[in-house]
């Protein structure tokens, strides 16, 4: 699979995996532009109708129908896991050993119900995996900068037992903050033995990139960010 200009982004070293298929698609990037390039390796596209919620689904055989909930986990291969965003982060994980990935959504209500917790302790429950030698990766989101969020968002963290250092207060409003999506989930992977030489990333923004969807920038006539992961032995 070639990445393309203005079409997806890829990690490195993820790419250096040889039987791995993942990206972090642009705006441009839609569902027939991943079956066009995937037709030749007879790829299974699987979907969640992501609920912003910390359920996680361990796939062991191909679901009939879409899943609830806002974590994939699998060992199949031929399968792409698909996870769709518009300012929320998208994080793909593998454990380049035992052959297990994971796609997971992550929005500040997925952040509090800890819900990329929850899929580490999946893949090491359900799996074996070894947590402290995952590759993660981080798609593009909206940076801290422009997440402005209300003092019910940081009460929440706080009642959830989260670090309040993601949080820094507006400048011009009271009971305003802006939230680090990206380093709130850094908090959590380190917290659970990932490493932070593991933890791979993007420093642009959704809502500042015009390459990218953003529900904070566009409304509902945002569309979706397609981040996928799959294994092709």
């Amino acid at each position: 699979m070639a990445k393309r200009p203005n079409d997806f982004f890829t990690v490195a070293r993820l790419e250096r995996i040889p039987y791995l298929i993942h990206g972090f698609g642009t705006g441009k990037w839609k569902e027939s532009d991943i079956r066009e390039e995937l037709k030749e390796k007879d790829f299974r596209l699987l979907y969640l109708n992501q609920i912003h919620s910390r359920i996680v689904h361990f796939i062991d055989e191909i679901p009939s129908q879409n899943l609830n909930g806002d974590a994939l986990i699998t060992g199949l291969t031929q399968l792409l896991l698909i996870i769709k965003t518009a300012d929320c982060l998208p994080v793909l994980m593998v454990d380049e050993f035992r052959k297990i990935i994971a796609a997971v959504h992550c929005g500040w209500r997925g952040i509090q119900k800890r819900v990329v917790q929850q899929a580490l302790k999946g893949m090491e429950d359900h799996y074996g995996c070894q947590l402290s030698s995952l590759l993660v990766a981080f798609g593009p989101c909206i940076g801290q900068e422009c997440y402005e969020v209300g003092q019910e968002v940081r009460k929440g963290f706080e009642e959830a037992g989260l670090s309040l250092e993601v949080f820094r207060p507006h400048p011009e409003k009271k009971g305003k903050y802006f939230l680090d999506l990206k380093g709130a989930n850094l908090l959590q992977l380190l917290s659970l033995g990932v490493k932070r030489k593991n933890i791979f990333t993007f420093d642009f923004c959704s809502h500042c990139s015009n390459l990218l969807p953003s529900f904070r920038r566009d409304g509902k006539r945002a569309g979706r960010m397609l981040s996928f992961i799959g294994m092709s032995f």
